[in-house]
């Protein structure tokens, strides 16, 4: 599937900022809505525990009492977004834990409040490849007819032993079955990967990516690692139980990553930043714009661009 989009010469990679201002000539802004939910790999349907890096709170409306509804979430941010960004139109992101781990005429509901809003224009949806059945994919593919919609599907890597080691619960089987099973001609797949897990080099990064760059995927996210405290990643970590990587290698192992995906697919993410109260590591990747100011340099020292060594015939051999 292609987000294809004009290109931006002021990028060396496709941004979702110039994609969206692109395709709906205004500023767009996703707006975060946490709907309560929870995820299969810490109620136990799945696992228990959560993701090694996951500290299991929730977003911070969470913390702080009773969920304000959906409708409320994003009237207020899109006062905060219409006042100090110059937002028109919107997307209700649904972003906290699992967003489609419910029974389905629940996420209808809730689907169709956020979609009811004033200026918002579509959904994306943050999700686990072994959380669509086929009734949850029906029905986002029936609103991505009218609406702009991604499905944003957590994978952190292509390697089932990276995947066992950070508690995932879901298997890379499970999520190509669930790509091809989201494929179609306008319900938009996001996939978000980890860069610096335990255990892995710049080579596995890349055969991720190389994956990737081979589906039906219009959009990813590139988090980098953050340990926090109270994950047994924190604990992991605080033993010596591994190293984290230097910002040089990771905007190093990133600008590689953007080369080899397809020049159109949506680079919603380069870095990830928050979590300020139990941030334990890395020092470097506390400040996301210094991260995505080296990644445009060594863009800029290597003449490279998204997309200059991406192979279209790439096909990943799997057993």
């Amino acid at each position: 599937m292609s987000a294809s989009q004009p290109e931006n010469r002021l990028k060396r990679y496709c941004d979702l900022k110039t994609y969206w201002r692109n395709r709906f000539g205004c500023t767009v802004y996703k707006l975060p809505v946490d709907a309560g939910f929870t995820c299969p790999n810490r109620d136990g349907s799945r696992g228990t525990g959560g993701c090694t890096y996951c500290d299991g709170r929730g977003s911070r409306l969470r913390r702080e009492g009773p969920l304000p509804s959906v409708s409320e979430q994003i009237r207020r941010g899109r006062e905060f977004y219409r006042n100090r960004k110059g937002a028109k139109k919107f997307i209700a992101y649904f972003q906290t834990f699992t967003n489609t781990y419910a029974p389905c005429d629940r996420l209808k509901r809730l689907y169709d409040e956020a979609l009811a809003q004033e200026d918002v224009i579509g959904l994306s949806v943050g999700t686990r490849p072994d959380c669509v059945p086929d009734d949850v994919l029906d029905l986002l593919k029936g609103y991505a007819r009218n609406a702009h919609v991604w499905l944003e599907y957590g994978l952190q890597s292509i390697s089932d032993t990276t995947l066992l080691r950070i508690n995932r619960g879901h298997t890379a089987a499970e999520f190509l079955d669930a790509v091809k099973r989201a494929a179609d001609e306008n319900l938009l797949i996001c996939t978000h990967i980890i860069v610096g897990l335990p255990g892995e080099t710049p080579e596995d990064v890349l055969g991720t990516a190389q994956t990737l760059a081979s589906l039906p995927i219009a959009g990813i996210k590139i988090h980098s690692l953050l340990v926090l405290e109270g994950t047994s990643l924190g604990e992991e970590y605080q033993k010596g139980g591994f190293s984290l990587w230097s910002q040089e290698e990771y905007v190093r192992t990133v600008c590689d990553v953007l080369e080899i995906l397809p020049p159109e697919m949506v680079i919603q993410r380069l870095t990830a930043d928050g979590y300020a109260d139990i941030y334990l590591a890395p020092a470097w990747a506390t400040n996301k714009m210094v991260v995505l100011n080296a990644i445009d340099r060594e863009m800029e020292r290597r003449d490279a661009r998204q997309g200059c060594r991406y192979r279209s015939n790439y096909r990943p051999e799997r057993s």
